[in-house]
């Protein structure tokens, strides 16, 4: 595979001077373009052999372009805030908004390349590194993304002769690590493992591109060139692929409309609610023995989580005035406020809009021993904006993979991860909107959308009932709660969060 990258490629440094001008114009030019037209961020990592060229490539970069648009990130060893989060937290945080480039060096294939040459991970590990790897970039391509990867390449007789050049230069011999002479001689394998990632994660949507490094001049035009072509191709495929999308979409809003229209709305499809007992009570006096005893209970599970750093996050869902807020209010009742976060999700801002639609979520992953609690979450992609076509049909259908390969994530991690439906009937419901409009200290929670929504009931179940269909694995089930009445729907989300916690401190 790198033999094609040993060839001995030179560029003189007249030609060089010759060819950068043009492209730095042009290059310059594209950015202001992507700012402007550009509704997609660009993401660029750097990969290969020490010594190839990636830091004086990225500091390239930053010098043809404006660097007040371009995020450059360079991984080190995972900091504690890192380790206590799972793997990707760390490149989801970092990820560029549209219409700007990230440039990214020792990324997300460094760990995973490292771990496999010296034995740290056996081969299902490795592979099941690079299949994370091609979901993450799946995700962002998908979004519309352009992913392009460089791997910077080297003979083992070039690197060895750098590396001692670089050890004897006194001003330079600072860059030198401990590790580069080891790695040195493990280049063999380094090769190998590296021609697998290649093989791998070559995809359309994240192409790799091999550069042969020996020659600054050569390897500099080279990673330009590509990077300008590369640039200006997905520009204009992305003005083709929105503007298909946009009538694509428009046809399929038509389609419902027409069948609406010719079938009425008078069919109702049975749905996985519909099979719960919204009769379930319970009592005031036993619900506060109860609630005692479970808060009680939760209390002393989330100090031991907090001791043992295994994190909690608790999702909620439902229609309005399902009682989402009353039942979180009864766990964080029972708990430190310093070991828990509440996040009430809404609308997204505009540097949420500007990234993926699960990068606000990825940047809200609890601390190893806290508990993050979700009042609305990332199913919103596949709920509200389903409903109200803030989503295509292509969005939110494959959202469904997206989120449960998120939450597998987490789960992977360590931490405990429990989904709650808070369920009540549309008389409930009215009932509960009608006692807010007519409590002083509850009206601000009642909306010209809440009553809006309610209109469209059914369009809301049956996506809830997809929603749960799709997404309620084995690792991470929903729990469908009846809330119609609140005692009753409280107890059981307690009892669960206790039993969920109990479980996975047990083991």
């Amino acid at each position: 595979m790198f033999q094609t990258a040993e060839l001995g490629q030179k560029v003189s440094k007249h030609e060089y001077k010759q060819k950068e001008l043009p492209l730095w114009e042009n290059l310059l030019a594209l950015q202001q373009r992507l700012r402007k037209e550009g509704n997609f961020p660009v993401i660029v990592d750097f990969a290969g052999v020490r010594g190839a060229g990636k830091g004086t490539s990225v500091n390239l970069f930053n010098r043809w372009m404006d660097a007040r648009w371009i995020v450059t990130h360079a991984y080190t060893e995972p900091s504690d805030e890192e380790n206590e989060r799972p793997t990707f937290w760390r490149f989801w945080r970092h990820l560029p908004p549209k219409g700007q480039i990230g440039l990214y060096m020792s990324g997300r294939y460094s760990r995973p390349l490292l771990d496999f040459v010296f034995g740290k991970s056996d081969e299902v590990d490795f592979m099941h590194s690079l299949d994370r790897i091609n979901n993450f970039e799946k995700d962002l391509a998908d979004d519309g993304a352009l992913v392009l990867k460089f791997w910077m390449h080297i003979s083992r007789d070039v690197q060895k002769s750098r590396l001692e050049s670089l050890e004897n230069d006194p001003l330079r011999s600072w860059r030198m690590l401990p590790e580069d002479w080891e790695h040195w001689k493990l280049y063999d394998k380094f090769i190998e493992a590296a021609e697998r990632i290649i093989s791998y994660t070559n995809t359309g949507h994240a192409p790799w591109e091999i550069i042969e490094g020996e020659d600054l001049n050569y390897r500099s035009l080279k990673v330009g060139e590509i990077f300008q072509h590369t640039l200006e191709r997905h520009l204009m495929s992305e003005q083709y692929r929105q503007k298909y999308l946009g009538e694509m979409r428009k046809q399929f809003t038509d389609r419902e409309v027409e069948s609406e229209e010719e079938t009425g709305n008078d069919i109702k499809t049975k749905t996985i609610m519909d099979g719960l007992d919204l009769s379930l009570k319970l009592d005031k006096k036993k619900y506060r023995k109860e609630l005692a005893v479970y808060q009680a209970r939760l209390a002393g599970l989330q100090q031991l989580a907090a001791r043992r750093k295994v994190s909690t996050t608790l999702v909620f869902e439902g229609p309005d005035a399902s009682g989402k807020g009353g039942a979180i209010r009864q766990i964080t009742g029972a708990l430190d406020a310093r070991f828990y976060k509440v996040y009430p999700f809404s609308a997204p801002t505009d540097i949420e809009n500007a990234h993926h639609y699960l990068w606000r979520f990825w940047n809200c992953v609890p601390r190893a021993g806290k508990m993050t609690i979700y009042d609305r979450s990332w199913y919103g992609r596949v709920l509200v904006e389903r409903i109200e076509r803030f989503a295509g049909d292509d969005e939110w259908r494959r959202a469904f993979g997206e989120i449960n390969d998120f939450e597998d994530q987490l789960i992977e991690h360590g931490i405990i991860l429990l989904k709650f439906w808070m369920h009540i009937s549309k008389a409930e419901q009215l009932r509960r909107f009608k006692a807010r409009e007519e409590t002083p200290h509850k009206r601000w929670k009642l909306s010209d959308e809440d009553w809006r929504n309610r209109e469209r009931w059914d369009e809301y179940a049956l996506a809830a009932h997809d929603m749960i269909q799709q997404t309620s694995v084995r690792k991470s089930p929903w729990v469908l709660v009846e809330n119609e009445n609140k005692p009753y729907g409280r107890i059981k989300v307690l009892k669960a969060v206790c039993d969920a916690m109990e479980n996975a401190l047990a083991e």
